[in-house]
Parts: structure tokens; C-alpha cells; sequence
């Protein structure tokens, strides 16, 4: 399913990034981070200067740095070290992570669907994406498992600004795709699908342009050029595996199926892709841990 932006598209998506309440704010602290991170004359200190003003974030990089996920030697005990060891990006990415955790909190929705359910999919994906970043050696790692985190945020769009809408979504979807795959039928009912509205709350929070291509094509990877598509090719395999394991909520995901051209883009081979699928169990226990 494409996510051709028509102008009925763009509309759709706006008037709901219009309604949304605290999604569409990340904690003042995390927007601060992402700017000081993107201005290419920052120094570690200054980044430092902005976290230690949260102890309850310091508390969670910490943990975070310490956690088996990063298999850092010894147990490290200030932020400072944190930032030297993991670098600035890893460090954005850690307080992005950890808001992102606190977004998805919330009960059930309807029968088959919660934002809890969503949020262990998107842990099981982030964890799929670091191992597939890993193993494809394309030097991503902390933006791929981001991106997992973040692919399919666009439902929760949907669920702050119309929760009705996405409870008729889930009415007339069926898992065997007989009344049409769930884009298709986000798009009958939303006027535009989870992936644009995902792509537009990037653009809203002017995060780098690769997770716009995560959230706005990770079911279509291929659509985009080559050029760019690297980090969407990484989360659409990481969707299918965490489906695969019927990990949190997998509804979206109408077949795991590998198309040989994604592995293929990232350099893969099929024995590789069997090796992330065996490592992924542990690395989601790690990621659950962390972020628990």
C-alpha cells in the first residue's frame, strides 16, 4: 500500500496532528537534547550541562548504559562517562526511547488492541532492527533500534485523535485480510493511513528525515530511492520478524514473507537472517529490561 501524499492525505493528516494532546509534545528536556544532538557545534559538556538538570532521566540513561543491551565493561556511575562511552547520538536516541515509553502507556482500546500491545511490538522491532543493523554492518545501530521504537507511532496518532475511528478500523478488520489489509482499511476509514500519520508527527517534531522514511514507509521500503531507504528496509524486516514471533500487537503486518530485494538492499543472506531471527529473543528480553 502506497503512501502517495494527495492532497485528501495531507489534509487527513494535519487536522489530526491538529487534535493530538501530549504526543505530539515530547518532554520540553528530550526536544532540548534532539536540537543540542543536531547542531554540529555542540560538545559533550554542553549536553551534559541539559541532562543533569533531569535527575530522573540521568537515572534512566544510566540504567540504560548499564544494561546488558549495550555490553559496556563495568558499571558505569556518571553521565559524563555515559556520553564519552555511547557518543552524543546514542544518548538522544536513549532520552527519545524513554519518552517514547511513557507515550505508549494506556489501557485497552477494544478487544485485540491496547497501546501496551503496541509498545511491545515496537520493542520486539527495535530489537529485530539493532540485531538486523548489526549483522548487515551499515553502522546504524542506535538509529535503527530507534526506529523500531518509533515505526508504528502512527497509530498512536490515530488512537489519541480518534479512538472511535480506530475501534470501527479494528470492527472491520479481520487478520485473514478478507475485508482488505489494515492500511486499506485505515484509508477507508481515516482518509490517510497509520504510516502518513506517523511520517507527519516526524515532521512535526523535525526529527531527521531517515524516520520519516521509517514511519511513512515501512511497509513499502522499496518505494523509496535507493539512496535513502537503507533504515526503512531495516525496520520493514525487523516489523515482519517481530510478527513472525507474534510480539505485542501484529495486525499490520498481512505477511512475513521476506521479499529477496530488501535482503538484498541490506547485504544479507539468508543464513544471516536465520541467525537474527534465533538471537531475537534474547535481545528483546534485554531490550525489555532496559526500558521496563
Amino acid at each position: 500500500m502506497a503512501s502517495t501524499w494527495t492532497q485528501e492525505r495531507e489534509s487527513a493528516v494535519n487536522d489530526a496532528l491538529l487534535e493530538v494532546s501530549h504526543i505530539a509534545t515530547l518532554p520540553e528536556i528530550t526536544l532540548k537534547i534532539i536540537e543540542l544532538v543536531e547542531d554540529p557545534t555542540s560538545t559533550a559538556q554542553d549536553l551534559h550541562k541539559v541532562i543533569t538538570n533531569d535527575p530522573a532521566l540521568c537515572s534512566r540513561i544510566l540504567k540504560v548504559v548499564n544494561s546488558a543491551f549495550y555490553g559496556l565493561p563495568g558499571q558505569i556511575g556518571s553521565i559524563n562517562r555515559a556520553i564519552v562511552l555511547l557518543g552524543l547520538n546514542a544518548v538522544k536516541n536513549i532520552a527519545i526511547a524513554t519518552s517514547l515509553a511513557k507515550l505508549f502507556r494506556g489501557g485497552e482500546l477494544c478487544e485485540g488492541f491496547s497501546a501496551r500491545d503496541l509498545w511491545v511490538h515496537s520493542t520486539g522491532a527495535a530489537a529485530a532492527a539493532k540485531l538486523i543493523a548489526d549483522s548487515a554492518g551499515i553502522g546504524l545501530s542506535d538509529e535503527a533500534f530507534l526506529g523500531g521504537l518509533l515505526h508504528d507511532i502512527g497509530i498512536m496518532v490515530e488512537m489519541q485523535t480518534s479512538r472511535h475511528k480506530l475501534i470501527e478500523v479494528f470492527e472491520k478488520f479481520n487478520p485473514d485480510g478478507s475485508n482488505g489489509d489494515f492500511l486499506e482499511i485505515e484509508e477507508s476509514i481515516f482518509g490517510a493511513n497509520h504510516q502518513d500519520f506517523g511520517r507527519g508527527l516526524c515532521e512535526k517534531w523535525r526529527f531527521p528525515k531517515s524516520f520519516s522514511y521509517v514511519t511513512g514507509y515501512h511497509h513499502n521500503p522499496l518505494e523509496l530511492e535507493p539512496g535513502v531507504r537503507t533504515l526503512a528496509c531495516v525496520i520493514h524486516l525487523a516489523d515482519k520478524l517481530a510478527a513472525l514471533e507474534h510480539i505485542g500487537f501484529t495486525g499490520d503486518v498481512m505477511s512475513t514473507d521476506v521479499d529477496s530485494m530488501i535482503l538484498e538492499d541490506l547485504c544479507l543472506s539468508s543464513a544471516d537472517l536465520q541467525q537474527i531471527h534465533s538471537d531475537l529473543p534474547q535481545s528483546l528480553e534485554q531490550v525489555q529490561t532496559m526500558l521496563g
